[in-house]
């Protein structure tokens, strides 16, 4: 009986790797440490470029860490801080409605194609599919929108356009077959739950990877867009960060270009710098954003490719 007490479990063995798998794995780490470091270097060079003075940068090019330490590219952004945070409010705020509204609509609407029951589900999804090849082109577009909805120097013609995209919907409705088996819904339907009970109460549960994925798509293209202000934007109030940035830095080409054109000092201007300081404020916020939905997306992409 003492024995039997004293009794300790022995500890795991652990199971030898081989030579061939040391040396794969070895490899392996070797190939995805280079990877992630091609990856990260050109990001580290706009950052320390955008700190260091224009001049420098014109002669001795750009460097791993700043050269000539100056703020001068940012206090030229910042130079109206009134300017750019109406840009960041408004880039938000396309950002927001746009992938909150698109979400809902392309997961509807996925949801209808997914379903077997629907009579005219394969109809549809190949009217979807062959907008995302033919397209009636820009002009006709912009009539549209400008022209017959009237839309132009509206906030709605920035997000509205861009609420649905025939890929996203095709993905969405990849995530939900492959997420949801129709023996759930099938089983569902003898319970006497409707269509609206089956896709809030047992398709949106499970499609927390489909919806993180397809929202981040949705939002990145909101935040980094600047053409549809170009296009419908009669007011520097509705501009999103990306086109008041392009008009910035046009702004300051202008006026490079007419201190040469008068044998003024050119070298004050920063240009170069100005260019990596934009790419810092524009990609910021979505770099400290990104963090929180990678496992998300990651998960995502895998539900989406592989039908279990």
């Amino acid at each position: 009986m003492a024995k039997d007490l004293d009794y300790e479990p022995s500890a795991p063995k652990t199971i030898k790797k081989s030579t061939g798998t040391k040396i794969f794995e070895a490899i392996a780490y070797i190939l995805l440490a280079v990877g992630s470091i091609v990856c990260v270097l050109p990001f580290i060079i706009i950052v320390s470029g955008s700190f260091t003075d224009n001049s420098t940068i014109l002669i001795k090019g750009y460097s791993l860490l700043p050269r000539d330490f100056t703020l001068s590219a940012y206090q030229t952004i910042f130079r109206s801080p009134k300017d750019i945070l109406q840009a960041y409010k408004m880039t938000l705020y396309y950002t927001v409605v746009g992938t909150g509204l698109g979400l809902m609509m392309i997961t509807l609407t996925g949801y209808v194609i997914s379903r077997k029951e629907f009579k005219y589900r394969n109809t549809v999804s190949f009217l979807i599919y062959f907008t995302s090849i033919f397209g009636g082109g820009m002009i006709p577009w912009y009539l549209m929108y400008a022209n017959v909805l009237n839309l132009k120097g509206s906030t709605l013609a920035i997000w509205f356009p861009a609420l649905m995209s025939p890929f996203l919907v095709i993905l969405m409705r990849t995530f939900i077959v492959g997420a949801v088996p129709d023996a759930i819904t099938e089983s569902a339907k003898i319970d006497g739950a409707g269509h609206f009970t089956i896709f809030f109460r047992i398709v949106l549960p499970v499609l927390k990877p489909g919806l993180a994925t397809v929202g981040l798509f949705l939002a990145l293209g909101y935040w980094n867009d600047w053409y549809r202000s170009s296009m419908f934007s009669t007011n520097s109030s509705t501009w999103q960060l990306q086109f008041y940035l392009y008009d910035l830095l046009n702004a300051t080409t202008a006026m490079k270009q007419m201190a040469s054109n008068v044998s003024m000092k050119t070298a004050d201007l920063p240009t170069e710098s100005v260019k990596l300081a934009m790419a810092v404020v524009a990609t910021g916020p979505v770099l400290l954003f990104y963090p929180f939905v990678q496992r998300f997306f990651v998960s995502g992409i895998t539900v989406g490719a592989v039908k279990g």
